[in-house]
């Protein structure tokens, strides 16, 4: 660990990320480069990646959500996120298989992290990403959807679960690849955000 502000990144880091995400080793050094810039202590606490997020979404309040992204992704539940935290959370969520996202999805509604969800977790969770759709955009959402509650009921209904079931992670991943709908209740918009990024990026 002690290498951690050092300008290069470690052989068995940069071997370990190249394996489980497909990333290049001259993109992740350049990355390495850019997280040291904006982090010179090599790591990323949950204040900076909510501000992080908030660049993004200007005109929503992603504090919320952003907690919730942060946790999944704080691996040693330390409250920072390393570099490598840093770019398994890139990888899950741009190029990971759809598997592995939704492993991810999982932990992210797993809020106390008991290896089962709720619904009320499911709801806290909705509540999160409704503050990151615009007004506008809500009131163009399908009636039995345009609440937080009802699209909580929505997606533990498609589960066929009672109010106070729980949601193991197998049925949770195989409900989902099995049933579009549900995948597209439980994400937030990726297309708005890939649009945000694009014109982070010109």
């Amino acid at each position: 660990m002690g290498n951690s502000k050092s300008g290069a990144l470690s052989k068995e880091i940069l071997e370990e990320l190249q394996l489980n995400t497909k990333f290049t080793e001259e993109e992740l050094s350049s990355w390495y480069q850019s997280f040291l810039k904006e982090c010179p202590s090599g790591r990323i606490t949950r204040q900076e990646f909510q501000k992080i997020y908030a660049k993004f979404f200007p005109e929503a309040d992603p504090k919320a959500y952003a907690q919730h992204v942060f946790r999944s992704f704080d691996a040693n539940s330390d409250g920072t996120l390393d570099f490598k935290e840093y770019v398994i959370a890139l990888h899950m969520t741009s190029a990971g298989k759809t598997n592995q996202k939704l492993e991810w999805a999982f932990s992210l509604y797993d809020v106390d992290g008991n290896g089962a969800i709720s619904k009320g977790e499911v709801l806290e969770i909705v509540m999160a990403i409704f503050k990151m759709i615009n007004p506008e955009d809500v009131k163009h959402l399908p009636e039995d959807e345009n609440t937080p509650e009802k699209r909580a009921d929505k997606i533990w209904g498609f589960f066929g679960k009672k109010d106070d079931d729980k949601l193991t992670e197998e049925e949770f991943i195989e409900g989902t690849m099995a049933n579009k709908e549900i995948l597209r209740l439980i994400q937030f918009e990726p297309q708005k955000v890939k649009e945000k990024l694009k014109e982070k990026k010109t």
